[in-house]
């Protein structure tokens, strides 16, 4: 046996003794590349701790050699960089970009091809990604897979939905990595389109944690003109394999050199929060496109979506079965009487927008052919312009104009992107004519062109086209049923919004887990922002619609913190303003909070069991502490030491009651005002399915403290 494990550390010796090393800018991570036989591998180790074991990188072509082995080191390339550069909107105003610099040239002798790859290590984590330079024998050719490998160094605990060509749209299992095969096929729960890839595969960005207590989340950044990555677990070994999105032939990607792949991403540390605050993703993006972005601003909006999400209402304007375009006379059919986009009912959320101080209002259902636009492989399905007879697009227009209130477009595609492209350049076009700035698109139900995926190379291409397009009309877009976010949005800022999870529409079909926002942060927002549409006040469905006994899994206190620790700069108060008017001394905490930030922390942090974030409205100094808490009681005990120790702050707390619940009392909160400086602690029970929100404001004088205590 002692033989046997010598042998085995020689042998690893030998793989990496002449190999390329390079740290990150603190010295504590370190990546190790070499050539194994002519393979390409790595491996990745924090403060001399395993993340990544030694691993194996290539890609397999179509109809020609692979990329795989065969290679010889042509060139090697260090460098480093240390920028600091200011988002449009984001969790900090400002952000630094510093990493140390590998680059590998691999010289192919048998084909005469080259491929670099480029690693940057950053004190968080590592990307990488595969570069093909101008060349002679590789200039057109078809990805068949991609063999990225991420080798775990044990049998970790991890937070996974379902590898999927088509959704995102699962809740969480927290398992050990080792349980994902026997957990498959109970996680795998039904939707609108789905396509499971095997019993093994999960998507990014995965987040882990290992025996040891070292978080781990694997992800990608910059995804253009590529298919969506996926990882596939060799559960013997423990080894992820990329598996990317197919096309309807089969392919994966077809590249022109020279051109680059995404980058593959790991972020590691000791401390949960370190990944929630990690910009690797936003740093392995390019700059700005933009000249000009003073059209790009953070949106807090209401809308006519949840009494048609819970049933109350119908987004159709009529019960016929099957509709054309242009030729179905909607004047001559009978209305439902329960269609919600009409004028006198969007002219009531106008108001109550321009009465709280919020900025928007989503219409959805005002537009021609949502009687059959479901699962009908219908192309021509709608044209994007075409109103309800009950819907006036001047009046609404004008009425929202005079109320300093933008209307925000709905455009569902139903999937049929051949048919919303035809229409784009004319729906944008009527968009800036009639108020309307920001837009959220749909994409539900199978792809038309047929046989396509959601997160294939084509879509990709198409989702990135429509938010170029958008900008050249100054239109923001928050996208819904697309691919995953990979930090786009620094690079195309009007990219405000995603949805591309399980977000709070799936509370009124059954409930999403209590513990599902204490896990999103750490996997989905990896990428970018999430349009999650929190703040429902009224848990009971069956209030709405007594047809639907779905009931809401949280208390109001946690609505309320879901607009800090979810973070986004498009914010829905997502719950009917007839609800929000019975419960107007907790909404205020919606009216007050801010949508854009100049600094963001990490109070506490466990993933699958509690997310506490404070953090700083950009240009001011107030502050907004947010609470989400899991299935389980729990006291959270946080310090005040980030606030200004010169200052005195008016603190409002809004925290679950003793006796809330997210089942039995989910309403019960309290609302309560302290005194507070950067000496001040708070220990706060955060009930089942809870949480708390805080507001902090500085005195303005003293008189405003009279009669507060002191916290």
């Amino acid at each position: 046996m002692k033989r046997l494990l010598l042998i085995l550390v020689l042998a690893v010796g030998t793989l990496f003794s002449h190999a390329e090393e390079i740290t990150s800018p603190n010295g504590k991570m370190k990546l190790t590349f070499d050539l194994s036989d002519g393979t390409p591998v790595y491996k990745l180790q924090l403060e001399d701790k395993t993340i990544i074991k030694a691993s194996k990188l290539g890609l397999e072509l179509k109809d020609a050699e692979p990329l795989l082995s065969g290679f010889t080191l042509a060139d090697s390339k260090t460098s480093a960089f240390d920028e600091t550069w200011k988002p449009v909107w984001g969790e900090q105003s400002e952000i630094r970009n510093h990493y140390n610099e590998l680059a590998v040239t691999l010289n192919q002798p048998a084909t005469n091809r080259k491929m670099i790859i480029r690693f940057r290590v950053f004190n968080d984590g590592l990307g990488f990604r595969y570069e093909f330079p101008e060349q002679e024998n590789l200039i057109y050719f078809v990805v068949k897979d991609e063999r990225t490998e991420f080798a775990m160094n044990g049998d970790h605990t991890a937070f996974w939905i379902p590898g999927d060509y088509d959704t995102q749209e699962y809740d969480y299992t927290q398992s050990k990595l080792s349980e994902i095969r026997g957990l498959m096929e109970k996680a795998i729960t039904p939707n609108t389109s789905q396509t499971p890839i095997s019993a093994t595969a999960v998507q990014t960005a995965l987040m882990m944690k290992t025996n040891d207590g070292y978080y781990i989340n694997l992800h990608e950044a910059a995804l253009k003109d590529y298919s969506c990555m996926h990882l596939e677990l060799d559960d013997k070994n423990m080894i992820f394999k990329s598996v990317l999105t197919p096309d309807a032939q089969g392919n994966m990607a077809y590249m022109q050199a020279p051109c680059t792949t995404p980058w593959r991403t790991v972020i590691a540390s000791k401390k949960a929060g370190d990944i929630l605050l990690s910009n690797i993703t936003l740093n392995l993006n390019e700059p700005c496109a933009y000249d000009n972005t003073d059209w790009i601003k953070p949106v807090k909006y209401v809308g006519v979506w949840w009494e048609m999400i819970t049933g109350k209402s119908s987004w159709a304007y009529t019960n016929l079965s099957s509709v054309k375009l242009g030729e179905t006379d909607y004047s001559k059919t009978t209305p439902n009487g329960i269609h919600a986009a009409n004028t006198a009912e969007v002219k009531k959320y106008i108001d109550f927008a321009a009465e709280n101080g919020l900025d928007a209002v989503l219409v959805e259902g005002w537009n021609e052919g949502w009687e059959d636009w479901f699962n009908k492989s219908k192309d021509y399905v709608f044209d994007f312009v075409t109103p309800y007879p009950d819907f006036n697009v001047a009046e609404l227009r004008d009425y929202a104009k005079s109320k300093n209130i933008h209307l925000m477009m709905h455009h569902e595609t139903s999937s049929s992107v051949r048919n919303y492209e035809r229409h784009l350049d004319t729906a944008y076009q009527f968009m800036a004519e009639n108020n309307y700035n920001s837009v959220k698109s749909g994409y539900v139900g199978d792809i038309i062109p047929r046989g396509e995926y959601h997160y294939g190379q084509w879509m990709v291409n198409h989702y990135l086209y429509a938010v170029k397009k958008a900008a050249d009309y100054k239109i923001m877009v928050n996208a819904h049923e697309a691919v995953r976010p990979t930090g786009l949005c620094r690079t195309y800022p009007n990219l405000i919004g995603n949805e591309s999870a399980r977000g709070t529409e799936y509370e009124a079909f059954g409930g999403n887990n209590v513990n599902h926002t204490t896990i999103l942060p750490f996997t989905r927002l990896v990428g970018g922002p999430m349009d999650y549409t929190p703040g429902i006040f009224e848990t009971h469905v069956s209030e709405y619609n007594p047809d639907n006994n779905s009931q809401v899994r949280t208390t109001i206190a946690r609505q309320l913190a879901l607009y800090v620790t979810m973070y986004s700069p498009l914010q829905m108060a997502a719950d009917l303003p007839t609800t929000y008017e019975k419960y107007m001394d907790a909404f205020q905490f919606i009216k007050d909070v801010a949508l854009d930030w100049d600094k963001s922390l990490v109070l506490e942090a466990e993933p699958g069991d509690y997310i506490t974030y404070a953090r700083k409205e950009k240009g001011s100094e107030n502050w907004f502490v947010g609470r989400t808490n899991d299935q389980e009681t729990r006291t959270s005990k946080i310090s005040f030491d980030f606030l200004n120790p010169n200052q005195k702050y008016i603190a409002t707390v809004y925290a679950d009651a003793k006796d809330a619940d997210w089942k039995t009392n989910p309403q019960a909160y309290e609302i309560k005002k302290y005194v507070v400086t950067s000496k001040s602690e708070l220990k706060q029970q955060c009930a089942p399915g809870g949480g708390y929100a805080i507001s902090i404001i500085p005195a303005a004088n003293k008189a405003e403290l009279k009669g507060l205590k002191k916290l």
